[in-house]
């Protein structure tokens, strides 16, 4: 079994650190797209999202907005387009803000198991509660694309490797903390907003898997649920 869960994580590690894969074949690379001029479909809420003058209006200084929003959440190909991908990432963000400090106020995530990590898939949130205390985030996090789903229900951390490297593909995957197969909790060094997303793991920023490998042990309970956007 340990042998089969490793190789699932190889396989989620691969995902988290592999280069975002681009929109529509043969598009150029980030840095070398040229500035678009065309006006996107969702130009007017790209606008409002950066700070823009909300006219509708596609501009040489919108262009440059967008791009480089684009760049720093890895959206392809980075032309300056207010498009569907670039506008989902967006709402996501005004939509996970919306949630301040109370991430369960559905109660979806069982308050009678003490203390658990708590995986909201359809607004790409976790936190750590202890019954209906929360302990930490909620956080930004990127989990499974479509395809390699991040699998919904109420597992267990079986396994903490700090420094865990792929043997397959020598790719670091630290603060490892393994919930369901080769699924984890782990940092990558992307943006959490960079899609189209992981091969399963639930990818973290440093600083926020740094802390859940400090709160969580060994037996705790991890409970996933919801849908990823796009799943």
């Amino acid at each position: 079994m340990r042998h089969i869960a490793r190789r699932g994580v190889v396989v989620c590690g691969v995902a988290g650190l592999l280069a975002p894969l681009t929109l529509a074949l043969g598009a150029a690379p980030a840095q070398a797209a040229s500035c678009t001029t065309r006006t996107g479909p969702y130009q007017k809420q790209v606008e409002k999202f950066l700070g823009r003058p909300v006219d509708g209006r596609q501009s040489a200084a919108d262009c440059s907005a967008i791009r480089a929003f684009q760049s720093k959440h890895g959206i392809t190909p980075t032309i300056g387009y207010a498009g569907p991908v670039t506008w989902g990432v967006m709402d996501l963000m005004n939509k996970q803000k919306a949630v301040g400090k109370k991430p369960n106020r559905s109660g979806k995530c069982p308050t009678n198991k003490g203390r658990i990590a708590c995986v909201d898939l359809t607004l790409q949130l976790s936190w750590i509660q202890d019954g209906s205390r929360l302990v930490y985030g909620p956080v930004p996090v990127r989990t499974g694309r479509d395809g390699y789903e991040t699998r919904t229900g109420l597992k267990k951390v079986y396994w903490r490797d700090l420094h865990h490297v792929s043997s397959l593909y020598n790719v670091p995957m630290p603060y490892s903390q393994f919930f369901d197969g080769g699924q984890a909790f782990h940092s990558v060094g992307l943006s959490m907003w960079n899609p189209p997303g992981s091969h399963g793991c639930v990818n973290m920023t440093t600083k926020d898997a740094k802390k859940y490998w400090s709160l969580l042990r060994k037996g705790d309970d991890v409970y996933v649920y919801g849908r990823k956007p796009g799943t």
